[in-house]
């Protein structure tokens, strides 16, 4: 059966990469852009700088920055309407996975109407957009190469995951300049969803030949580089290989598909506000140890690649180590445990469950972990993991 592989047509990668915005966007003719970012994005300069050296060479840019963490359908209609009314020829993204997530959907929306529903799940949008151009500036969703976008419908309290070839970017510029102020508690929360998403994307049942080496380079420089970036913000050396584990990370799952813990996360997230980095963190030792049994040998070839375990030791022992590693990583990164986050209540945790657990198994994700829960297994895995 073949498969599909899909990333950006352009990715520019290394110190300094995001100044080639408009290089990219005069090649392809572009004048008018809406760029696509958040309120910290503005407040650090960051984003008027990126407006400036727009404008200064000739392109007309209306700026949109009410994306709002784990963004909104409202977030996405209100920059849809932004970009109908500046007639934008295209749209940036600057900044997290939020504001890349949020400038997908818009882009996409002058050739697809809403609502956005309509597009959830897998290959719903049948028409090209606009082009994107997306300047990430945290090493951690990978999003700046995938085909997915997530989208919360507030009304509903659902996380809508969107995966679709139109949602691609047309060109990634990949700077870790841009993340070396990420303050350590960001640092940790996106590096280890960046790791999630090497290891999710290793052991899916979608994984082929062309994604395990991604995912195997992605989780090796989390190894190497991770702690090193949180404890030293300003290594850059650590931010370099922590940028490019994000990105190859993204171009794995986003081709093979993340799995249960992504698929447990999303309702954490959508029900608590639990940013989406510290929701996998949370959950990836316990699902881990759940999903042994269906790919020992990968997840102790995972555990070798983090350099967990020791000479010798067998597939079975190596497997039990990653569970082991992966909650002693989670300390000395100092993400709190489920029951220790301050926005979630335990009586209205355990009363979600059973809401939490269906709305995982029904995003899809959970049917390529290497073990497939039943909807009471994964309710007591959601106990467990609190």
């Amino acid at each position: 059966m073949s498969t599909a592989f899909n990333v950006p047509s352009t990715i520019l990668t290394g110190a300094g990469s995001s100044r080639e915005l408009v290089p990219q966007l005069r090649r392809r003719g572009l004048t008018r852009v809406l760029l696509v970012t958040d309120a910290f994005m503005v407040s650090s300069g960051l984003a008027p700088r990126v407006a400036a050296d727009l404008a200064a060479a000739g392109i007309a840019v209306e700026v949109f920055a009410e994306v709002q963490p784990d963004p909104s359908e409202d977030n996405v209609l209100a920059g849809f309407a932004r970009l109908e009314a500046c007639r934008a020829q295209a749209v940036v993204a600057l900044g997290g996975g939020s504001p890349i997530d949020c400038a997908k959907v818009i882009a996409i929306l002058p050739a697809n109407p809403p609502p956005l529903a309509r597009f959830m799940g897998r290959h719903q949008v049948p028409n090209a957009g606009l082009p994107l151009f997306v300047i990430p500036t945290t090493a951690g969703t990978g999003s700046e190469v995938t085909k997915v976008a997530v989208i919360t419908d507030t009304r509903r309290d659902v996380k809508m995951m969107m995966l679709d070839q139109h949602l691609l970017p047309a060109v990634a510029l990949v700077d870790y300049e841009l993340t070396l102020s990420m303050p350590p508690a960001l640092t940790a929360a996106v590096g280890v969803d960046t790791l999630t998403h090497g290891i999710e994307a290793y052991v899916s049942r979608l994984a082929t030949p062309l994604t395990d080496p991604l995912a195997l380079a992605c989780i090796r420089l989390c190894g190497e580089h991770l702690e090193t970036a949180w404890r030293e913000p300003g290594h850059r050396a650590a931010r370099e290989g922590m940028m490019l584990a994000a990105t190859l990370g993204g171009m794995a799952f986003a081709n093979s598909s993340v799995a249960l813990v992504h698929g447990m996360s999303r309702p954490v997230g959508a029900l608590f506000h639990v940013p989406h980095g510290i929701s996998n963190a949370m959950l990836l030792p316990t699902v881990t140890r759940f999903s042994i049994a269906g790919a020992v040998a990968r997840y102790a070839t995972v555990a070798r690649t983090l350099g967990w375990t020791r000479s010798g030791e067998s597939e079975e022992a190596a497997a039990i180590t990653l569970v082991a590693g992966l909650e002693a990583l989670n300390r000395r990164l100092k993400i709190p445990a489920l029951r220790d986050y301050p926005r979630l209540d335990g009586d209205r945790f355990r009363a979600s469950l059973e809401k939490m657990a269906g709305d995982a198994l029904a995003s899809g994700s959970p049917q390529n972990n290497p073990v497939v829960p039943t909807l009471e297994q994964t309710v007591e895995l959601y106990r467990q993991a609190w």
